[in-house]
């Protein structure tokens, strides 16, 4: 059993000895622990460090694309180079890199495909009373749209099965935490979470700005990710919210018209009309929608199949040695 330990970076000299200096070399019930950087188009000396500090792969992007996609080309040379299990932590060591066992745990003992670790939000001091509320509301949403039991949604600090990986697919470039949970919930992946302890501040969040970025980036992620997995659902609440406008302008208009004053509320009418058909059509764009979701589901099948089989019939050179 092979576990691979993913580290996404973007100028991350500074904070990465501190990370690896923690990360395991061995890990029980496991047969190798291998660390993968993934230096997201540094401008520092991010690969140079990773190299001298024992790193057995890199992989470098020659431009920042985003933590979405280092996340993403992590997964795949995690793939190719043979992890049975990717473990995914952030650089600035925020994550307890002890908690790994605890992380991984889940996925040996076959309870689970992608395992979540759950920061002690509420005692966590560096985090602001609204940053909490926000991200106990964030992960509440999240649940809500990927059916899982997640308590912490934004964690970085996760597991995965090499099935798993193969999986996922993040189209957002911001971040893939929120993503990758409501895809797997609709995706029938079986996610859990496990209380992990976090550690001090070495810098301020990169991803967390501001407040009302954070806020607006992650709900329109959400909103998104909902309606790419649950178009039917998605677009019938629109159309629902519609109808009882509409509904309630009718009512409205017939009301007048009844006690003989119609004629000054025609408007009332015109609105019920315009939002009544409006509420058809967004019905009528949720089963296109729908349909088309049955399509995207069959090529996720397919693209998941043709990796399997990529992978078993041309293995790839990294999985003996190091590189980087």
């Amino acid at each position: 059993m092979k576990v691979l330990i993913q580290i996404p970076c973007y100028n991350e000299a500074e904070a990465l000895p501190v990370t690896l200096a923690n990360l395991p070399r061995m890990v029980p019930g496991c047969d190798e622990v291998e660390w993968l950087v993934i230096d997201d188009g540094s401008s520092d000396e991010t690969t140079q460090v990773a190299r001298e500090l024992g790193a057995h792969h890199i992989v470098r992007h020659p431009v920042n694309q985003g933590l979405a996609a280092a996340f993403m080309t992590g997964l795949q040379a995690a793939i190719d180079r043979g992890a049975d299990i990717i473990v995914n932590t952030d650089a600035d060591n925020q994550y307890d890199a002890r908690d790994i066992e605890a992380l991984i745990r889940p996925i040996l003992e076959g309870k689970a495909e992608m395992v979540i670790g759950a920061r002690p939000i509420a005692d966590t001091e560096h985090f602001s009373w609204i940053k909490k509320k926000l991200q106990s509301l964030g992960s509440a949403v999240v649940r809500l749209a990927s059916g899982t039991t997640v308590r912490d949604a934004p964690s970085g600090f996760r597991a995965f099965t090499r099935d798993t990986a193969m999986r996922l697919n993040v189209f957002s470039s911001y971040t893939y935490t929120l993503e990758t949970i409501i895809q797997a919930g609709q995706s029938n992946i079986r996610v859990i979470s496990v209380p992990i302890r976090t550690n001090p501040d070495l810098r301020p969040s990169r991803l967390v700005r501001s407040i009302a970025r954070y806020v607006w980036r992650s709900a329109t992620t959400i909103i998104r990710i909902f309606a790419t997995y649950r178009p039917l659902m998605f677009f019938w609440i629109a159309a629902g919210a519609f109808f009882l406008l509409g509904l309630g302008m009718g009512c409205w208009y017939l009301y007048f018209k009844f006690i003989g004053e119609g004629a000054g509320h025609v408007q009332s009418a015109l609105l019920a009309t315009a939002s009544i058909i409006i509420g058809f059509l967004l019905a009528m764009m949720g089963f296109l929608a729908d349909l088309i979701g049955v399509n995207r589901r069959l090529l996720e099948r397919v693209d998941w199949r043709l990796k399997r089989l990529e992978q078993e019939l041309a293995p790839s050179p990294h999985r003996e040695g190091r590189d980087g």
